[in-house]
């Protein structure tokens, strides 16, 4: 049987073999964003204002769905505490691609996409070329999985 930590030390090592094993979900409870720290301490609000991956840091830190969310700014705080849902990425902080496949996948940050005012983070470029051959029909199937890939 394959545990969730060989799953988690599979993917960090190689998200594209990971990939390879679609059939495979982590449980995992829906207010978990990825892991103790959301997306890997990206700052959600930079993709919107600056149109690109911004560091966050642990003194602009809020805590939302059991996540500690790191910032930029006090004022990049400020907007996400005023409204996380704005600004946290769709699916969990997990690739949408793979989410739109029926499984889980942690994300990188360069790897992302705005789409009608969300935020969807993806594990590779390759997945985000894949993604991006069709936002809406990936996102209504990822949308269709989710939660239940979540176990």
């Amino acid at each position: 049987m394959i545990t969730r930590r060989a799953l988690l030390e599979l993917s960090v090592l190689s998200p594209m073999a990971y990939a390879l094993t679609s059939g495979v979900a982590l449980a995992m409870e829906p207010e978990i964003f990825q892991n103790p720290i959301a997306i890997n301490g990206t700052d959600p609000v930079g993709y919107f204002t600056d149109r690109e991956p911004v560091p966050g840091s642990s003194a602009n830190r809020v805590m939302w769905k059991g996540a500690a969310w790191h910032f930029a700014s006090p004022e990049n705080a400020a907007a996400f505490e005023a409204n996380p849902t704005k600004y946290a990425p769709v699916f969990g902080g997990y690739c949408a691609f793979a989410a739109s496949r029926g499984y889980l996948a942690p994300t990188i940050p360069e790897a992302w996409t705005i789409h009608e005012g969300k935020l969807y983070l993806n594990a590779t470029l390759r997945a985000r070329e894949l993604w991006l051959q069709d936002v809406p029909g990936n996102i209504a199937a990822g949308l269709k999985n989710w939660p239940g890939i979540l176990g």
